[in-house]
């Protein structure tokens, strides 16, 4: 997930690069974002460096190079899951007195249903712990939706941390690709990629060192997709 700060500098330095070949400098980044300091734009290049968008390059001036671009910039779709953005900075100034004022999106309070394992399963979802407020647009069609926190990390290429709050649309199909609640042996929950083969299931890491874990159909019960992720800094 992007906020808006980091995908606005995302796409500037995607901008300029197009257009000079090289990254715009830390002042017009300071600039071009509107922000009072240069440790603002420092906070946002470690954001998008830790999410997999950019890379910095030792030794060298002006020294980024774009790895990836989320799909809101032209890049490709993540296999069923794509970022949605939340204007969730804090303001570097004050604003100025002739801004318009900000209409606030509709919150919805979900329950956070205990703790889900982005690694090897843990036991099944918990009864509801508390509740999280969550923009009405991220939920995604018709269905009770639910939060979950991550622990591990397993599907970190996904953009998902350990620590993450993953948002839940109930459901108990899924498409090759999804990433979904998985239930095995009902009592262990695990938060993974699905892929129906044949008669059976495989429940796919988005991290390397995770290998992939295949079941028979009978052993696995989808208990929803992901449509949302939270993030606290």
């Amino acid at each position: 997930m992007l906020t808006k700060k980091q995908l606005d500098l995302l796409g500037f330095i995607h901008e300029r690069v197009q257009r000079d070949g090289v990254p715009p400098s830390f002042d017009e980044m300071k600039e071009a974002l509107d922000l009072r300091s240069k440790s603002g734009i420092h906070r946002l290049i470690t954001a998008l460096e830790e999410r997999g968008f950019i890379r910095r390059l030792a030794h060298r001036a002006r020294a980024l190079e774009i790895v990836k671009l989320p799909e809101t910039l032209g890049g490709e779709a993540m296999h069923g899951f794509s970022p949605r953005v939340i204007d969730g900075d804090k303001p570097d100034a004050a604003k100025p007195a002739n801004a318009q004022p900000v209409v606030a999106t509709a919150a919805v309070d979900l329950p956070v249903m205990g703790q889900i394992a982005a690694g090897v399963p843990k036991e099944a979802i918990e009864h509801a712990s508390h509740n999280v407020a969550v923009p009405s647009s991220m939920l995604s069609g018709s269905g009770e939706h639910y939060a979950l926190e991550v622990t591990g990390d397993s599907m970190i290429d996904a953009g998902i941390n350990d620590g993450d709050v993953v948002v839940i649309r109930e459901t108990s199909a899924a498409d090759n690709g999804d990433i979904v609640v998985a239930l095995v042996d009902d009592h262990e929950a695990t938060l993974k990629r699905f892929f129906r083969k044949g008669t059976a299931i495989a429940l796919e890491a988005a991290n390397p060192a995770y290998e992939t874990r295949v079941f028979p159909e009978d052993k696995v019960k989808v208990q929803g997709r992901l449509v949302g992720l939270i993030r606290s800094y």
